[in-house]
């Protein structure tokens, strides 16, 4: 007995010194992350929560060293234990293809007494009665409108105005000596290089009518119904800064998300225009010219999951990323899309998106059937809205997701206890309510930004 004792003990003082080492790297990092809130609960923590451990061992209280010795040990078996994963809490597959007319940024587009403005709104009158509320505010990158930042938004404005003369490049002609590849030497070549230009992950898939847009809404295609004949994608992700996502919704969440449709756009266009050399068809998808719905290729494509906020979450930045495709016809590999159910009962269950979204435009229910597949969905039109008001991208879903958290050891191993743990899941979102707060304020901007609306 006295053996045992001694082991439990020795137990304590082993916990004592894991507990301060573990809260003062959290400390250190909260700190460097500028989080105050979080960095004084765990300093707070630092100087509590080793306290019974190292005074068990230090008086050599026996009989409390053993019950905190099994406490210890019952907690890590009750989080070791491999509960079976929640099934089927979204529909896998699509029901039906989505017309790209039918989504805001093509509505946006529509210019009142067009021709195109009327017969939109003929067919969906209901619509224009939502659609009316957003055109009554300032609109995205407005002077009025209520995070205007001078410098911000012309910055903004300077990234997409690139963005738009990549539109030249998306497509082009095809080699006609067509080199003969091997499947395995281009797909190693492509993650690499795809990587090497910036991007964060890549995958690839074989796509369905479902990945596609049935219409083309925006440019000068318009209304026309989409023909593209490639059967294969490359997908990839791009980081969106996160302190500059931190301060969402004012304008640097905006001025983030031009920069990285660029870069996204960027590598999609050098991506195409590498397969066409090789004599392979291959299209650039970038901002404001789609064919197929990013998030659902690049879901297939094994690079995460389409959550609550209807953004595609990453395992490592959460949709702090912004998205790439090409399609091609160079045939691909396509292994078989594997849903991760842990990612998806998390969403399930925090909810935090939709509790400081500003305009309440993401449920906080459970998915649910909509046009046919259980799903989430947000108020697009009441999202978009308040964007028009804003003048940003809001972003502020982004920002608060514990997912979006900076890619560090302390923050990917909540997240590998959240991938491998039902009972981690359970508490990760009550710890991140503890220490960022249920509804986090947003960051202060970068200061190299100047606060300025003149």
């Amino acid at each position: 007995m006295d053996s045992l004792y001694t082991f439990a003990i020795l137990i304590c003082l082993a916990a004592a010194i894991l507990f301060f080492i573990t809260l003062l790297y959290t400390s250190i990092i909260f700190w460097k992350e500028k989080e105050k809130r979080a960095t004084f609960r765990a300093v707070t923590f630092l100087f509590v929560l080793p306290v019974p451990y190292l005074l068990s061992w230090y008086y050599s209280w026996e009989i409390v060293a053993l019950l905190l010795s099994i406490d210890l040990l019952l907690t890590f078996l009750v989080f070791a234990i491999p509960f079976p994963r929640p099934k089927n809490i979204c529909d896998d597959f699509p029901a039906s293809q989505i017309d790209e007319r039918d989504i805001m940024f093509a509505r946006n587009e529509l210019k009142v007494g067009s021709n195109r403005y009327d017969e939109y709104y003929q067919n969906n009158p209901d619509k224009e009665i939502l659609d009316n509320k957003f055109r009554k505010e300032p609109g995205l990158l407005t002077k009025k409108s209520v995070f205007y930042n001078r410098m911000a938004y012309a910055a903004s404005n300077a990234s997409f105005f690139a963005v738009d003369h990549f539109k030249t490049a998306i497509d082009g002609e095809v080699n006609p000596i067509q080199e003969a590849i091997s499947q395995e030497k281009m797909i190693v070549f492509l993650k690499s290089w795809t990587k090497k230009l910036g991007a964060l992950q890549v995958g690839f898939t074989k796509l369905s009518d479902y990945h596609y847009y049935s219409h083309k809404g925006r440019g000068d295609q318009y209304g026309e119904q989409i023909k593209n004949h490639h059967s294969y994608a490359i997908a990839f992700t791009v980081e969106m800064n996160q302190e500059m996502v931190a301060a969402a919704p004012k304008a640097s969440i905006v001025m983030e998300s031009a920069q990285q449709y660029l870069e996204a756009g960027r590598i999609a266009v050098q991506i195409g225009q590498f397969l066409r050399n090789l004599g392979y068809s291959a299209k650039a998808h970038i901002d404001g010219n789609y064919e197929v719905i990013c998030p659902l290729v690049a879901r297939d494509a094994g690079l995460g999951e389409i959550g609550r906020m209807g953004l595609l979450m990453t395992p490592k930045e959460g949709p702090r990323v912004r998205l790439g495709v090409v399609t091609t016809d160079f045939v691909l590999p396509s292994k078989q899309w594997k849903k991760n159910n842990s990612l998806l009962d998390f969403c399930n269950r925090c909810k935090k998106c939709a509790a400081v979204c500003p305009s309440k435009s993401i449920s906080f229910d459970p998915p649910h059937r909509i046009d046919g597949i259980k799903r989430w969905q947000i108020n697009s039109e009441s999202c978009f809205t308040y964007w028009s008001k804003a003048g940003t991208d809001c972003g502020r879903c982004m920002a608060s997701c514990p997912y979006s958290h900076p890619n560090n050891f302390l923050h990917n191993s909540i997240r590998w206890g959240i991938q491998h743990s039902p009972l981690f899941r359970r508490i990760a979102v009550p710890l991140d309510d503890f220490f960022y707060g249920r509804k986090p304020k947003a960051a202060k901007m970068p200061n190299w930004i100047p606060n300025e609306k003149l």
